[in-house]
């Protein structure tokens, strides 16, 4: 007889958490359970979320379970794959080690419902896989070393997809992905290994909602003109930058719309955020020394054929180009 295994996936995000069983036979069931109202705090959702997740058990007959996966945050730098859920995790989870993120919360959920059974918990390629190799983490300045902070988990998935095409073993695959969200995470992958990375939230193209790469000189004078806090700024550059600044909304359906009924300033827009895309992928082919055997697209803009091929047009002499659009984060988390 062979043995079933269940896992119970948890994924939160800033409007709710994502909630899945899995077993060795496949997915069972899956929900989207609204993210708690209380303000303040990222931490005070915490007893809420998990009590969704309870009640999402109970839903689905409080099946027997064998693990708890959820979505690993900003704790402190580690290698990318599965890691058991500890006390230092926890512990760099609550205090927001590399900053405050709705991802910390997923191993904290996950410990929370795996304790209750006696089952161990676990996280996959969080936020915080630090892979980098030393030429990467230098700054023009010794004191603001580049971050390690990445989409991983759906890197990784899209990575693993485009090596099932090209019949490659991830650890001998050469590639450039891109995931391309809210916020865009652009890398390149050596056998399976993120070596470089933009930093979302710090660098890289404009996205839907970051600012990106920003002028210097002009950023200090802003800093400093007294008509924006440091609470300002950060919002500014990481919730109300990219696309929402320039057109009032982050919606990419809405701006292509605009586009299809003759809007010149939406497209040119939307143009630069693919032209600084296109240029990212450029400048990570080159870690690479451009020997490369894909790029990969994936996220939610991967869906965009206008984009993409904005996109693809300035990259295609580098390499085959694979999209796996949307994200795959379930799927990874209950593989891993």
């Amino acid at each position: 007889m062979s043995d079933v295994y269940r896992v119970l996936v948890v994924n939160p995000g800033s409007t709710g958490t994502k909630l899945a069983i899995f077993s060795t036979a496949g997915r069972e069931a899956e929900e989207t359970v609204s993210a708690p109202p209380e303000k303040g705090p990222l931490l005070a959702q915490l007893p809420s979320r998990v009590q969704a997740a309870r009640e999402f058990l109970a839903r689905h007959g409080a099946v027997p379970l064998h693990a708890v996966v959820g979505r690993g945050g900003l704790i402190r730098p580690v290698p990318s794959g599965t890691l058991a859920v500890n006390e230092a995790m926890l512990e760099d989870a609550r205090r927001g080690y590399q900053g405050e993120h709705v991802s910390n919360l997923g191993c904290l959920i996950a410990h929370g419902l795996a304790s209750e059974r006696g089952i161990p918990a676990f996280v996959v390629d969080p936020v915080a896989v630090d892979e980098m190799i030393p030429l990467a983490r230098y700054s023009g300045l010794p004191g603001l070393p580049r971050q390690a902070l990445s989409h991983a988990l759906n890197l990784h998935a899209a990575a693993r997809k485009a090596c099932e095409r090209l019949g490659k073993k991830l650890s001998e695959s050469r590639l450039v992905v891109a995931h391309l969200g809210g916020g865009f995470s652009i890398v390149p992958m050596e056998a399976g290994r993120i070596v470089d990375t933009n930093h979302a939230n710090s660098g890289g193209p404009f996205s839907p909602t970051r600012a990106g790469t920003l002028p210097t000189q002009p950023l200090v004078r802003l800093c400093f003109s007294g008509s924006a806090t440091a609470a300002d700024l950060k919002r500014m550059t990481t919730k109300e930058g990219g696309l929402l600044a320039h057109l009032g909304t982050h919606d990419a359906l809405e701006v292509e719309s605009r586009i299809a009924q003759g809007d010149l300033k939406a497209r040119e827009v939307y143009e630069a955020m693919a032209y600084q895309t296109a240029k990212e992928i450029g400048a990570m082919a080159t870690v690479l020394c451009c020997r490369l055997d894909a790029v990969v697209l994936t996220g939610g803009l991967a869906h965009s054929n206008l984009f993409c091929t904005w996109v693809s047009d300035r990259v295609a002499p580098l390499a085959p180009l694979f999209r796996f659009p949307g994200e795959f984060e379930m799927e990874a988390l209950a593989r891993g």
